[in-house]
């Protein structure tokens, strides 16, 4: 069981990936975007802390939700804590999503505990928020510089590869 600090949930999100999802914003963030939505999660003692088991205990209690999505802050920071719920995620059949202020090149070499959940993960959002790039005709991207990256399909070719249906 592990600790997690995060800022909040969201039970029933439309606007944090395709679907139905739960959304987790984590606590804490080193990139500290101008004009970031969330400002709110980036002290790294702000929020509360929760368990990876509650935070199981409350995706296995929603039966219509169709993936998870991990955002912040930055999820990336608390790699190893986030594996535990990011296992239990794809061990319900779920898809999910992390939103990362790091580009895909970067968590490449961010160790062990990083690629390890890039590997669970079905899209990454990848990129930090640029306020001179910010686009509200993007449907689940805050700038043009963010990606959606289908991790797996881009993982096996070695080459970035968009997520169908996020762009």
């Amino acid at each position: 069981m592990s600790n997690i600090r995060i800022a909040g949930i969201v039970h029933d999100s439309i606007t944090d990936g395709v679907g139905l999802r739960i959304a987790i914003f984590t606590q804490g963030c080193p990139h500290k975007c101008k004009g970031c939505h969330n400002p709110d999660t980036h002290d790294f003692n702000g929020g509360y802390t929760v368990t990876s088991d509650e935070l199981i205990a409350t995706i296995d209690k929603s039966h219509i939700i169709t993936g998870v999505t991990f955002s912040g802050g930055e999820p990336m920071c608390q790699a190893k804590a986030l594996l535990p719920v990011a296992k239990y995620v794809k061990i319900r059949g779920l898809n999910l999503c992390i939103y990362t202020g790091y580009t895909f090149e970067k968590l490449l070499t961010l160790g062990q505990d990083v690629m390890e959940l890039l590997k669970l993960a079905d899209v990454i959002v990848d990129g930090p928020f640029d306020i001179n790039q910010k686009s509200y005709e993007l449907k689940f991207m805050g700038s043009k510089n963010q990606r959606p990256i289908d991790v797996q399909k881009t993982l096996a070719s070695q080459e970035i590869t968009l997520a169908e249906g996020w762009l």
